[in-house]
């Protein structure tokens, strides 16, 4: 897992080509004017989805994990807290091949997120997006597809 400042993705850019394209992507893209919905990047090699919804009670979130792709996850507008743990020998207790999309029922640490800072998730990293600490508040955030 990688948490940072946008401004720093040039540390990261040389990982992958597929990479730098998510990169180019968020940094070239009015994402404050954009709609929500998916954006094609590079056909299902990388694609964008903007979502805008409100921060949840961690109770009522799950940890996801994802087997063929790597997610750069930027926050648009917002805060949250996302729960981050390593996969280990977790199970997963719903498992959805086609949507690359698997929730576990585990234990994490949270981690703020807010406007301006992106992640990067691999496929051994668990997270557990859209949490609140104290209140909901209201997220807009760009989450960049990126096939393996």
């Amino acid at each position: 897992m990688v948490l940072d400042k946008i401004e720093n993705y040039k540390l990261y850019y040389g990982l992958s080509e597929r990479i730098a394209q998510a990169f180019d992507y968020v940094n070239t893209t009015d994402l404050a004017n954009i709609p929500e919905g998916k954006y094609e990047i590079d056909g299902d090699n990388v694609f964008a989805i903007v979502m805008e919804y409100d921060t949840k009670n961690p109770n009522d979130c799950k940890c996801e994990g994802h087997h063929k792709h790597i997610d750069l996850q930027y926050i648009i507008s917002g805060t949250e807290y996302v729960g981050i743990t390593t996969l280990t020998d977790q199970k997963p207790i719903s498992e959805d091949p086609e949507k690359d999309l698997d929730f576990y029922n585990t234990s994490c640490s949270l981690v703020k997120f807010e406007t301006g800072v992106f992640t990067l998730f691999f496929p051994d990293d668990l997270h557990m997006p859209s949490v609140f600490l104290n209140k909901p508040e209201s997220v807009k955030k760009v989450v960049v597809k990126i096939k393996i």
